[in-house]
């Protein structure tokens, strides 16, 4: 089969999910015709563990034919934003994206229009496209990372029961919101602990401090702890492991792949019922909460009214609410360290699941 892919290749979301497809096409479909043209200005691979030679040289080889390969007349697969969707290298271009919102712009919607076919990971967000008038959107959930995330059979703390909040910090991610409520309720009790991996490489390194001491205030918590950027995927693997509940109160997503890697892993949970997270937790493996409402997502940092992307709502959530959730989902911990249900979504969400939707979708 010939496949004409323009990927990402590096250490956020879109490089992960690339590289992830690429490695299931290398180990189960040895006799693939890929022609590769990397977004970005480098192929980067270092957040990636255990990569084979024959792996590198399989994507070396797949870029060098490319350009002496390309036609107008195949179909091509591209993994990128929407805001990137309209240049394309054939007629018939699949675009793999993502989208975290509730509206739509005309931009957005005649982007869409203008690929042969566009897969979204999230029901919701085919919903909202299909709702504004898209017939060429097709559902595509995502996958457990096999290649980079596994469980780890170790201890990491003392009794304590430790709570992991994740993704860069952003007001979509509602991290504020979680940080104060959870420290109302369980600052400087030794019971608890809070570790964040919310450090924004977006963000100047003061920025990221300065963020840091806003959330905490004036107070000084010995029970949560702020965690620099983990380029390494076997870090962030440990990382997971090493939490008992993970939070994922973002209001919007495209998957939420911390929370459901940390489920996967077999940690319990306490997620919002809401958007993208709904393909993937329900009551049996995670501890649900309800949304309240919505709410704007504007931060004038990320996101800013009046722009031609990302204009809309996000879910929000009431605090008590969510403290309730924790409770529930310590109850979980003090019954079983360990979410057995959470753990099926390796099977049901497989890395082959994933590739063969996509490579249907270019037939």
């Amino acid at each position: 089969m010939i496949v004409n892919a323009s990927l990402p290749l590096n250490s956020v979301s879109f490089g992960q999910i690339s590289t992830l497809f690429l490695r299931v096409l290398f180990e189960k479909y040895p006799d693939i015709d890929l022609r590769l043209s990397p977004i970005g200005d480098r192929i980067d691979l270092e957040s990636q563990s255990k990569l084979d030679e024959k792996f590198v040289n399989f994507i070396k080889k797949s870029v060098d034919s490319f350009y002496k390969k390309i036609s107008h007349k195949e179909s091509s697969f591209k993994l990128w934003h929407i805001n990137g969707g309209l240049e394309k290298f054939t007629d018939n271009q699949i675009l793999f994206s993502f989208y975290e919102l509730s509206t739509p712009t005309e931009v957005e919607l005649n982007i869409v229009k203008n690929n042969y076919k566009v897969l979204f990971s999230s029901k919701y967000t085919c919903d909202v496209f299909k709702k504004h008038g898209c017939n060429n959107i097709h559902h595509v959930p995502l996958c457990f990372d096999k290649f980079n995330f596994n469980i780890k059979e170790k201890k990491y703390f003392d009794d304590r029961i430790t709570f992991n909040l994740a993704g860069k910090f952003e007001k979509r991610k509602h991290h504020a919101k979680v940080i104060k409520a959870w420290l109302r309720k369980y600052g400087n009790n030794p019971k608890y602990s809070l570790q964040c991996s919310i450090y924004n490489p977006f963000f100047e390194p003061k920025q990221n401090l300065d963020v840091f001491n806003n959330l905490v205030g004036n107070t000084k918590y010995f029970n949560i702890n702020f965690l620099n950027f983990m380029v390494q995927n076997e870090l962030y693997n440990d990382y997971l492991n090493s939490g008992d509940i993970i939070i994922g109160m973002s209001g919007g997503e495209g998957w939420g792949l911390p929370e459901f890697h940390s489920v996967a892993l077999g940690k319990h949970s306490v997620i919002l019922n809401a958007h993208s997270y709904k393909d993937w937790a329900n009551s049996d493996n995670s501890v649900l909460v309800e949304p309240s409402g919505k709410t704007s997502v504007y931060d004038n940092v990320f996101f800013f009214p009046g722009k031609n992307f990302n204009q809309g709502e996000i879910f929000d959530f009431e605090e008590e609410e969510f403290i309730i959730g924790c409770e529930k989902a310590i109850e979980r911990v003090e019954a079983s360290r360990i979410n057995e249900n959470g753990i099926k979504l390796q099977n049901l969400f497989s890395p082959d699941r994933l590739v063969e939707n996509i490579l249907n979708s270019l037939k």
